[in-house]
């Protein structure tokens, strides 16, 4: 997957490689979904959990958990295998997920199509994207209520 460079002291792959990967996989499925231009907003969550390995090869797939006016959730997950033994089975390394918007020319925000969950998984996604979207605007507007309270 990657050269010495990008590992840590441990002989593991930095996060942060991982997480720029993983951001690239939600932006191509943000793309995608949106049919145009799509730029990450926010992570709203990365877990790591377990290693990635010098070597390693790292497979991610995502999937549009949610999707707003002009916003939407991808999710991630992060896989690898030993890339001398395709025998082991593929370990899940990581979890992450991201906020996109649909841009248009000018940089603005554009509308994107409604996400219709089909089965039990879709509608289960979805409705975990609806909390953690709740979460991130409750938060904001309590950041900034406190702000204004400070000043």
């Amino acid at each position: 997957m990657t050269s010495g460079r990008e590992a840590n002291l441990l002989g593991n792959v930095h996060g942060g490689e991982i997480m720029k990967l993983a951001d690239s996989t939600a932006g191509a499925v943000a793309q995608r979904h949106s049919g145009g231009p799509a730029v990450t907003a926010a992570m709203d969550e990365m877990a790591f959990l377990e290693p990635v390995h010098v070597g390693d090869i790292v497979r991610t797939f995502a999937q549009v958990n949610w999707a707003g006016r002009s916003s939407m959730e991808i999710g991630v997950r992060v896989e690898t295998q030993p890339w001398n033994d395709p025998s082991t089975s593929a370990l899940h390394v990581a979890s992450a997920y991201f906020v996109f918007v649909a841009i248009d020319a000018d940089g603005r925000a554009r509308e994107v199509p409604p996400l219709v969950p089909e089965t039990p998984d879709e509608v289960r996604r979805m409705r975990e994207a609806e909390i953690r979207r709740a979460h991130r605007l409750a938060k904001r507007q309590e950041i900034e209520s406190g702000r204004h309270r400070v000043e």
